[in-house]
């Protein structure tokens, strides 16, 4: 019964009490407003924590497309909110507005659709001419490349022409003996020394 009676008595204090003064219960492990300071925390100086400039840019660019969003958004319901009063308002003139609006439209679009044609005509003769360009580009190609085969046959013909020539003075099994004597008749010495002009200078004599 006491017990009750003392937490009334709390309950009736608190009710009765100033309002500027601030009734604050003792909580264990919480210090109180008059404490001092820590002793491990006497020295300590407080500092920000480190600022990312990187993180700092894109947060400002997204805050403020954030800022651009949320003004658009409120321009757009105020806009829907006028236009409604203001149609609510005007009635007829509404209408004939409505009737305005809609044949400007309809201009637009057929000008729209007119200006889609003239583009595809455009571009209809431009992919005809870049067609007749690449068809034209191929068929140079093509004759390079005939002209180069026509080229690279007739050198092949020449080099068969000069290997046949130079066949004529091979060493056979018909004139071997015929050579052999040539050779035997006509000794060569090939133990010499040149120059930088590439002249003999200097040659041993054959024995």
């Amino acid at each position: 019964m006491f017990q009750a009676l003392g937490g009334r008595s709390l309950q009736a204090a608190r009710l009765c009490a100033r309002r500027r003064a601030v009734l604050v219960e003792a909580v264990r492990g919480r210090k109180t407003r008059s404490d001092p300071i820590a002793k491990s925390k006497e020295g300590r100086i407080k500092t920000p924590p480190p600022v990312d400039p990187v993180e700092m840019v894109v947060l400002k660019e997204r805050y403020t497309e954030y800022q651009l969003i949320l003004r658009a958004l409120r321009m757009d319901f105020k806009e829907e909110v006028l236009k409604k009063k203001y149609e609510a308002e005007t009635g007829s003139l509404a209408e004939e507005r409505a009737r305005k609006e809609e044949e400007e439209h309809r201009a637009l679009m057929d000008w729209n659709r007119e200006e889609n044609q003239r583009m595809l005509q455009l571009r209809l003769q431009r992919v005809h001419i870049e067609k007749e360009e690449a068809e034209r580009k191929e068929l140079e190609a093509a004759l390079e490349r005939e002209q180069q085969q026509q080229d690279f046959i007739r050198m092949k013909e020449e080099e068969l022409v000069h290997l046949q020539e130079e066949a004529k003075h091979f060493i056979t099994v018909e004139n071997l003996d015929q050579r052999i004597e040539e050779a035997l008749d006509n000794p060569r010495n090939y133990n010499f020394a040149v120059d930088k002009q590439g002249r003999m200078i200097k040659q041993t004599v054959l024995k």
